[in-house]
């Protein structure tokens, strides 16, 4: 299968571009950046220039492949408070391959995330059969798997807050590390019992090639290892690794000590992944998110 993948030098990217090509598919990765492009080309993707914005070239990528994977997101400016924009952009670009893809057969396998059940206000653990009507990125979702009524075989992967590996250079767990670093302290909030599911990248990027491969049309997925992680216990191993105290702090404290980052550690996503499981026979078989920071890799710069 010849797959087009949009985000493919990114964090989870750069774990789905060799799991797919060592199973015998061709890759054609979107990348914005000459230093992206050299990335890909030198472990044997294909390349196309370009980046969300780019529509056409989206497109032209889209229709000369045999399947899509949709990765890529503009978290630059989700994390300047640009949210929407990102979310927007991210929406225009789906209804692009949505529109190459239909009447094709062909599967496009979006991202979505975890955190969007606690952001709606959904209590307990969550699973694969949780609808959101509507909300940022919620949206996307949805349009994707009603591609299925379009002739698409579309599916989407939910992430949790924390993919995590020696991949992972610039998201949740790296941000709360340097977070620790500059302030001081390993802080979590009240008392941190709320937790964040957990998904290993290697097992993420094997997840999305069974999706690819075999998903049924209009499939949510789960890439969580971890049903839930305390705070607290992620708060505790970040304190131990970089001797610094770990701290109680109170909710009203949480914006000075976690800036844009503030709402989403007081969120509890306990999320289960049982139905990916049983539909896809997938098992995560790398270490889980405590055993991993302990492995020293988050803390061996800086």
């Amino acid at each position: 299968m010849r797959v087009f993948v949009t985000g493919a030098s990114g964090h989870i990217g750069s774990a789905l571009v060799p799991e797919l090509l060592q199973a015998g598919h061709e890759v054609v990765g979107l990348a914005r950046s000459a230093e992206s492009a050299a990335a890909l080309a030198a472990v044997g993707a294909d390349v196309h220039r370009g980046d969300l914005d780019d529509l056409d070239g989206l497109a032209k990528a889209a229709a000369s492949a045999d399947g899509v994977v949709h990765l890529a997101f503009k978290h630059e400016a989700m994390r300047t408070g640009d949210f929407m924009a990102a979310v927007d952009a991210d929406m225009r670009a789906l209804e692009v391959l949505g529109e190459v893809l239909a009447d094709t057969g062909k599967p496009l396998v979006s991202t979505s995330g975890t955190l969007m059940f606690a952001m709606a206000g959904l209590k307990g653990t969550r699973t694969e059969a949780d609808i959101i009507p509507a909300g940022p990125r919620v949206d996307a979702e949805n349009r994707v798997i009603g591609f299925a009524d379009r002739g698409v075989r579309p599916s989407v992967i939910r992430l949790p807050p924390t993919v995590h590996s020696y991949l992972d250079h610039h998201g949740f767990v790296p941000t709360l590390i340097a977070i620790a670093r500059e302030k001081g302290v390993a802080a979590y909030v009240g008392d941190g019992s709320n937790r964040w599911p957990a998904g290993h990248t290697l097992d993420a990027a094997h997840l999305y090639r069974l999706a690819l491969e075999k998903a049924p049309a209009g499939s949510r997925l789960h890439a969580v290892g971890d049903e839930g992680v305390p705070l607290r216990e992620i708060a505790e191993v970040i304190g131990r690794h970089l001797d610094v105290p770990v701290a109680s702090i109170e909710p009203d404290q949480a914006d000075a000590q976690f800036g844009f980052l503030a709402p989403m550690v007081q969120f509890d996503n306990p999320t289960s992944s049982a139905i990916t499981r049983e539909l896809l026979g997938w098992e995560p078989t790398h270490p889980g998110l405590i055993d991993d920071l302990n492995e020293g890799h988050y803390f061996a710069a800086g």
